[in-house]
Formats: structure tokens, sequence, C-alpha cells
């Protein structure tokens, strides 16, 4: 059986934390769980805690942009945070901009920085 990353509801804020190593049928399901979430619990927001991804290829940086692109298509924003400095350098050197993708430091600041994105829109 799959292991599914958990998505969390704070406000109208989901919380994806991912603590596994996805593949590539664990990501397919993220992104149908997430985008069944922001539909159903009409969420403005989604943060993808990277916190414990010690690793990333060109598979998981595409990601990124893919449910940036699809939240931001059922009117929510995407954060990604706590990313790792080697991380942040791998997706450099693999050439993935992240394109459309907002990222912050740390939970607190993702959190911080969607209520301004709101507040902007709004």
């Amino acid at each position: 059986m799959m292991e599914r990353v958990p998505i969390l509801k704070l406000g109208d804020i989901l919380i994806v934390s991912i603590q596994i190593d996805l593949d590539d049928q664990s990501v397919l399901a993220l992104q149908e769980d997430l985008a069944d979430m922001v539909v159903s619990s009409g969420a403005r927001g989604v943060i993808i805690d990277i916190t414990a991804v010690e690793i990333v290829d060109s598979f998981i940086g595409r990601m990124f942009s893919t449910i940036a692109a699809m939240t931001r298509m059922l009117d929510a924003e995407t954060v990604v945070v706590g990313m790792r400095p080697a991380v942040a350098i791998t997706l450099v050197e693999l050439g993935l901009s992240l394109g459309g993708v907002r990222t912050a430091l740390n939970l607190e600041k993702g959190v911080a920085m969607l209520e301004h994105v709101r507040g902007a829109a709004g």
C-alpha cells in the first residue's frame, strides 16, 4: 500500500508536510488529494513544507510547479517552505527556477506570506 502525504487544514490554508520519499505514484496521489481538498475546503492557500526533504530531482521540482499552477487555477496560492540550502542548489543546477512557486524560509513566514498575498488581492 502506498504511503499518502497528509494534508492538514489550518483556517483557509492547507499544509502539506512531506516526510516520505516521494515516488511518481505518491506525487500523483498528492496532486489529486490536494486538488480535491482545495475545492472541498475552499482553501485560499497551500503550504508545502519540505523541511524533511534532503534530495530533489527534476521530477520533484516539476511537481512543485505543477501543484502551484493547479492550485492557482483553483484560486489558491502555493508557498514552498523549509527548503534546505542543498535542495535550492540542486534545483538551480537542474535548471528549475520553479516559476510561479513562492518560497519562504519556514512555516511561519509561509503563513505570513499567504496572508499578505490575500490582503493585497482581496
